[in-house]
């Protein structure tokens, strides 16, 4: 059976050539990860849901959500804010 979510990714882009692929059935997980990712630098490929690379919109769709969690994270550790607050005070869902 298939993971409902493949995220084809490269660590290091700029010495490796290999890509990995991270496989996860939660959607909240896979967001977490591409967070994890984006923060690390590396080189987002593709990802794929049910086996079907996303349509480009829905891609970047899940790139900005886990772009603005990591923002969030940021500023909530940085400025000692809860979840609650970073909400109303910047706008991005932590």
């Amino acid at each position: 059976m298939l993971a409902k979510f493949a995220i084809s990714y490269t660590v290091f882009p700029e010495h490796n050539k290999r890509v990995d692929v991270h496989h996860t059935d939660d959607p909240v997980e896979a967001e977490s990860f591409l967070s994890r990712l984006l923060a690390s630098g590396c080189r987002i490929h593709e990802v794929k849901h049910d086996g079907i690379a996303l349509e480009p919109h829905a891609f970047d769709r899940m790139v900005r959500i886990a772009a603005e969690r990591h923002v969030a994270a940021l500023i909530g550790a940085s400025l000692a804010l809860d979840y609650a607050e970073v909400r109303h005070r910047f706008g991005f869902a932590a």
